[in-house]
């Protein structure tokens, strides 16, 4: 398997850092419980409809006391521009009610507690874990499992394997930071159909341009 140095991955990293220095989470939220609903709610669907579902979600239901208590057919009108609306009301309005009833309103901070929650899996969870309660970890999306594997980071076959194999190529101070970059790239230079090669700043190390320029 062709994967970069460890010298090179660590120019990958400081350049990508150097990239992207406001690389953030692009979902808008006002608490860990927002955070969560809004990672629960983006699944298969962009961040920009998300955060426009969500702008009315929680100026309505700011809370898991009042999400749990709305009707799963009003729940469903609001978020009903995004797919899979009507699983995400079902699971969102369910680990609102799981999580005022079983842990006082407040999110866990708690992998294996996270993932019990319905709607949550392993991406989820650790995106809430980094962004909500500031927590090194590698939460791998199509954008990180694409650009990761692409540059040559790691190559691996599935999402799973990829964010093994990232905690083990990159300093862990820096798992949550690369993990954005990777994502904001993957949405602005590196896209799925068509890498903007040419004017990508790390275009001189990423294994894939090397092998498209032979």
């Amino acid at each position: 398997m062709t994967v970069l140095s460890k010298n090179k991955i660590k120019i990958v990293v400081e350049r990508l850092a150097e990239m992207y220095p406001e690389a953030d989470c692009e979902l808008k939220f006002g608490s860990v419980f927002q955070l969560l609903v809004a990672v629960v709610l983006s699944a298969q669907t962009t961040d920009k409809s998300v955060n426009q579902v969500t702008e009315v979600l929680f100026r309505d239901y700011p809370d898991a006391a009042s999400l749990a208590a709305v009707e799963e057919e009003d729940l469903e009108k609001i978020i009903k521009r995004i797919g899979m609306y009507k699983t995400k009301a079902k699971n969102v309005r369910k680990l609102a009610q799981i999580i005022r009833d079983e842990y006082g309103g407040e999110v866990p901070g708690d992998y294996e507690q996270l993932i019990a929650l319905p709607g949550v899996g392993r991406k989820t969870a650790n995106v809430v874990l980094a962004n909500g309660f500031g927590q090194q970890r590698i939460a791998v999306d199509t954008h990180v499992f694409r650009v990761s594997n692409r540059i040559g980071l790691v190559k691996e076959p599935d999402v799973l394997k990829t964010e093994f194999a990232l905690m083990k190529a990159l300093p862990e101070d820096q798992w949550t930071s690369m993990h954005h970059a990777l994502i904001w790239h993957g949405r602005r230079v590196c896209d799925a159909r068509k890498p903007q090669c040419e004017s990508c700043g790390i275009h001189d190390i990423c294994l894939f341009n090397q092998r498209n320029n032979k």
